[in-house]
């Protein structure tokens, strides 16, 4: 037997495995937007400022594949997280107490609106999946070798 193999007692195949450690502004929310596209050989959690994510597969070639399909959806996270924050759109990092309303110099009680950290609530309490991000019938082409 070579000496660059291993065997394994409990008849397991080697796995390829890669850990991809990534740091946000807003760790959670990137994570968040990244977990709808995970497969079953992912997980993908936060640590402190970073997000974390394991991949692991059977071969090289998948996790090669895999990798590059994660890096995708890295960015389009990364753009979903920043244009949040340009937006003033809260999210559990950054989740503040509204101002208080301007002061009016007529007496009538106001009546409650939907604000937009309440827009933000409701969506990350029940978000709305629009698909994976790698949908094959975009016409956007991506170059991870950048």
């Amino acid at each position: 037997m070579p000496a660059h193999t291993t065997t394994n007692t409990d008849d397991s195949l080697e796995r390829a495995t890669a850990t991809i450690r990534t740091s946000h502004d807003d760790p959670d929310l990137v994570a968040r937007a990244l977990r709808p596209d995970n497969t079953d050989e992912m997980e993908t959690v936060t640590d402190g400022d970073s997000v974390v994510t394991r991949i692991e597969r059977e071969s090289t070639s998948g996790l090669h594949s895999t990798v590059d399909d994660y890096v995708v959806n890295l960015e389009v996270a990364v753009d979903v997280a920043r244009t949040a924050r340009e937006a003033g759109v809260a999210t559990d990092a950054t989740a503040q107490s509204p101002a208080p309303p301007a002061s009016s110099s007529s007496s009538a009680p106001s009546t409650p609106s939907t604000s937009n950290a309440d827009a933000a609530d409701e969506q990350r309490d029940n978000p709305t999946d629009t698909g994976t991000v790698s949908d094959t019938d975009t016409d956007n082409t991506h170059d991870t070798n950048e």
